[in-house]
């Protein structure tokens, strides 16, 4: 059955997809109650559940983080929404030194089946803080799973994958990207996750790139907030003779680097497009990967397209720090020339 939903309906139905399967499910966060979070993401999930599966929580995300933990060690799988990306810091600690560690360090005695929502990235005129992608920060870490949807069938179905983990997820949801409609069937992950290897199948998928637009000339790879930026790129460069592949990374831990290498041993050209920073970051990751796994097929250097090495300005100023069109394009060119 085929639905038309924002992406921010498709996590909400996925969400209560996943309560409805298993009781064990519950939801924590900052006003994710009654009214339904600052996105509305959880809007009717307390009316329909309770207040026993869906909890408000005080103003303390260190706090909210610690009492998955120890309710996952009791059985548990609870999803967490972190009101906004800046406001994850003071979870910091018990994300990266328990969260991340405690099944490697109980040597596989102990899982931790906890999915921490992250409405992330800008483009939505907020302010100091509301507007961070700090995905590069927890996938340097061991013991996390990160992912980002880029479409509405992407997060209905990623929400639910991450929830059935076993493993602890980062799920980082495009804020700008909420409102943006698309088809979704909600039969395909309901048959995946009833089948008898479900979790393990589940787990697998979620790891996948996706191939979002064949192309021969030029890999450009983006994820979450840059997939729609990145095949609008795609767009522009047929007009003008080029023939872009667009790839949706969806997962940066672990990262399918496989599907990345072999597009650019096609194609010979790769970008990368980000909302974070260049430095230190994502792209840069899978810049070496790319040219350890693919140097001799490579006509031209990796090229990265991202943030500037600033704190995220103000609303005024964040359409000059985004990657835009125009430097996405430029990027195409400069590898297009060698």
């Amino acid at each position: 059955m085929s639905e038309r939903l924002t992406m921010a309906g498709a996590i909400n139905a996925g969400l209560r997809a996943a309560m409805e399967r298993d009781d064990k499910v519950l939801l924590m966060g900052e006003d994710i109650g009654a009214l339904g979070g600052v996105f509305r993401v959880t809007d009717g999930l307390h009316k329909d559940f309770g207040e026993a599966r869906v909890m408000d929580t005080p103003l303390a995300e260190s706090g909210i983080v610690g009492t998955a933990i120890g309710m996952a060690m009791r059985g548990y799988r609870s999803v967490i929404e972190i009101q906004f990306d800046g406001f994850i810091f003071p979870a910091y600690d018990q994300i990266t030194t328990q969260l991340a560690k405690m099944h490697y360090r109980s040597q596989g005695q102990i899982t931790l089946p906890i999915v921490i929502r992250v409405p992330f990235a800008g483009g939505i005129g907020a302010v100091e803080h509301h507007s961070e992608s700090p995905e590069a920060l927890f996938a340097h870490t061991a013991g996390l799973r990160i992912v980002s949807p880029a479409t509405p069938q992407d997060a209905y179905d990623l929400i639910q994958q991450s929830i059935a983990c076993p493993d602890p997820v980062m799920f980082f949801e495009p804020k700008a990207r909420y409102w943006v409609k698309g088809d979704v069937d909600t039969e395909r992950v309901r048959a995946q996750l009833d089948a008898a290897d479900g979790e393990a199948a589940a787990t697998a998928e979620m790891a996948s790139a996706r191939v979002a637009r064949e192309g021969s000339d030029v890999t450009v790879v983006a994820y979450g907030p840059t997939v729609r930026l990145a095949l609008q790129a795609a767009e522009v460069a047929a007009t003008e003779g080029t023939d872009v592949e667009v790839i949706d990374l969806r997962s940066l831990s672990p990262m399918d680097s496989d599907t990345v290498v072999r597009s650019a041993k096609r194609t010979g050209r790769v970008v990368v497009v980000h909302e974070a920073p260049t430095a230190f970051g994502s792209g840069a990751e899978l810049s070496a990967r790319v040219t350890e796994e693919a140097f001799f097929h490579l006509h031209a250097p990796v090229l990265r397209v991202g943030g500037f090495h600033t704190p995220y300005p103000g609303a005024t100023f964040e359409h000059d720090y985004l990657p835009s069109l125009d430097r996405v394009l430029d990027a195409v060119d400069r590898v297009m020339r060698h």
